[in-house]
């Protein structure tokens, strides 16, 4: 049995305590966050009485395994920089820093500590990716030369810490669209990106003025502040030509909340919104292809199978599918994103 930690106990630890609880190689072995109350109903939920406030006091159990990084995005680099010293593998939640810096310190605690560091990326481990991944590796597309990613929310920002760039490190693009640039990366063969162009915009805030309720909302007991973009729309350039448009709010008059992805190649294209459709020609006629099975992505499971697999590596040294190395890399990309937008100019990532 592989006995885990969990560091933060809010709203996104509640699907890693739910998978590493259904694990049958896995135990909740400790938990930690400042929220003593918040920490308690945890403990008390999942059958858990290793409580922690302090984290060094915590990851000081040789006992444990490996962490669950589940805290604030300022907090991933400093907690899993610690775990990882403490001698624990360490799967931190996306996105995997602030900055690129960060990320990098996060790598380098990693190979130094000799464990495993890996980020949860968690849209890697639905339905709608393998399946399409399965039509990529049989080469049903061809080429993919360009695709679109949107993440789109019209509510306004979640609030909380969500709202607080030095916390958050940014907005949607760093919340929301984390998961669909690294979705549309890893289905095309993780290309080396060279070069960004970005744009950001802060003009509807966090919609204080909007009655219905907001699509989640976010926990923080400092000062309110709300100083993140409201919408940021991105041009990514990759080393083999490939281009990947991008864009993801909290706040944006629109209809309705919508996330696509859309993917164009030589010999076929797919869309995910949220099922899974393809496109290609067959005899001189354009087709359009169906399934009979479920394609659409579904949170059913899905934290299950990251979870799974983050077992699997520690307990068998499966190659890991979403290593640390990725994280920096959609890190500089992010990055370059906001400093793209601060300048007005593109940027140039450097092989």
């Amino acid at each position: 049995m592989i006995k885990i930690a969990i560091i933060g106990v809010g709203n996104i630890a509640q699907y890693h305590l739910d998978a590493y609880q259904k694990n049958e190689n896995a135990e909740i072995y400790a938990l930690c966050d400042l929220d003593n109350e918040k920490l308690k109903k945890a403990g008390e939920k999942y059958g858990v009485t290793r409580l922690y406030t302090d984290m060094h006091e915590m990851l000081a159990l040789p006992e444990i395994d490996a962490v669950s990084v589940c805290t604030w995005n300022s907090q991933h680099a400093p907690c899993t920089i610690a775990a990882l010293r403490a001698g624990k593998h360490v799967l931190c939640e996306k996105p995997m820093a602030k900055t690129a810096e960060e990320a990098m310190e996060m790598e380098k605690a990693a190979r130094e500590a000799g464990k495993l560091l890996m980020i949860g990326f968690v849209r890697r481990f639905g339905n709608d990716c393998r399946v399409l991944c399965d039509f990529v590796h049989t080469d049903f597309f061809g080429e993919l030369y360009y695709g679109k990613a949107t993440y789109l929310r019209r509510d306004g920002n979640p609030g909380g810490w969500f709202s607080n760039r030095e916390i958050s490190g940014g907005g949607p693009l760093i919340d929301l669209g984390v998961h669909v640039i690294d979705f549309v990366r890893y289905v095309m063969g993780n290309p080396r990106v060279v070069s960004v162009y970005g744009a950001t915009f802060q003009k509807l805030l966090d919609r204080p003025n909007i009655k219905s309720p907001k699509f989640y909302q976010g926990s923080f007991a400092g000062e309110k502040v709300c100083d993140v973009e409201d919408l940021a729309s991105a041009m990514i350039r990759f080393e083999n030509g490939a281009v990947l448009s991008v864009e993801t709010s909290f706040s944006l008059n629109i209809k309705e909340n919508k996330g696509e992805i859309e993917l164009f190649g030589t010999k076929g294209g797919a869309k995910i919104s949220p099922a899974l459709e393809l496109f290609t020609e067959m005899n001189d006629y354009l087709v359009n292809v169906d399934f009979d099975q479920p394609t659409a992505l579904t949170f059913d499971g899905l934290f299950e199978n990251e979870i799974a697999h983050f077992v699997d590596c520690i307990q068998h040294g499966t190659a890991c599918k979403s290593p640390a190395v990725d994280g920096v890399e959609i890190m500089k990309i992010l990055s370059a994103i906001y400093e793209s937008a601060q300048t007005g100019h593109e940027v140039i990532l450097e092989g």
